[in-house]
């Protein structure tokens, strides 16, 4: 039976905590719930068929073995500070951006094992892409047991800390860039004389599509393009344009713009 805790109810947080959900089975399964604002409990708990406690984040942390860390980095310290005191130790899973987990050790205190993590937002439909990195005192299995919640609602891979800026610049920020490109595919398909609505659909699920076929073949993107780029066709003269007007370096520069942001957040 995990003992898991929540604090902080938002979209994030809830995503992840009904992922485990369906991961795991009600029966294998006791949540406790905190968040600042009661409708954001309610809703959440309303959503689940575990059993479900609420409380203060105190009393959460002091019922479960886990607790996911999903307020915002500037609540962050003021939260851990207040829950240095619960007796006991446990794993503090945090996905909040930019935060370090030396300075979560320190807030919580040295008997707590920290992981850091970074999820991103599809996770709010169950296609998300989140890394993590162990604190000084988090054991493998803690590791095995973030990697269970967070790939409960897509993939998760441990990495090292350092990395996990660059994670951030990514996928953390990467569903805004493709949002972005969605978005473009589509106003050229309208420019083109389609109508709106067909699209979107079709620029939408063409990303889907593309970004499925590098995932289940395995194979690399540049292979992929290949297959589908003929000798003085239409789509060798599409990708004149894009590499004329700079995407690949425009997208290359925004993960790295978004990863210096991330480190400069965390100082």
């Amino acid at each position: 039976m995990l003992k898991l805790g929540l604090i902080g109810c938002g979209k994030m947080g809830g995503a992840l905590l009904r992922g485990v959900e369906k991961a795991l089975g009600k029966e294998a399964l006791l949540v406790a719930l905190s968040d600042v604002v009661p409708a954001a409990v309610s809703a959440l708990k309303e959503g689940l068929t575990c059993t479900v406690t609420t409380g203060t984040p105190a009393e959460v942390a002091a019922a479960s073995d886990v607790i996911l860390l999903a307020v915002k980095p500037g609540d962050m310290q003021a939260l851990c500070t207040g829950l240095s005191s619960v007796p006991g130790s446990r794993l503090y899973l945090s996905i909040a951006a930019g935060l370090k987990v030396v300075d979560l050790e320190s807030w919580l205190g040295s008997a707590q094992r920290v992981i850091r993590s970074m999820p991103n937002t599809p996770a709010l439909v169950a296609t998300g892409a989140a890394a993590f990195a162990r604190g000084s005192s988090a054991t493998l299995e803690d590791a095995a047991l973030a990697k269970k919640i967070l790939g409960a609602v897509g993939t998760a891979d441990e990495v090292s800390e350092k990395l996990l800026d660059a994670v951030t610049g990514l996928s953390g920020s990467g569903p805004a860039y493709i949002y972005t490109v969605i978005e473009a595919l589509a106003d050229g398909g309208v420019l083109m004389g389609l109508p709106r609505g067909a699209a979107l659909t079709l620029a939408a699920q063409t990303v889907a599509g593309a970004a499925k076929m590098v995932l289940e073949t395995g194979k690399h993107p540049a292979v992929l393009r290949d297959e589908v780029t003929s000798p003085g066709g239409t789509t060798i003269a599409g990708l004149e344009q894009l590499e004329a007007h700079g995407l690949r370096n425009a997208l290359i520069q925004a993960v790295r713009a978004a990863t210096e942001r991330s480190l400069v957040m965390g100082k």
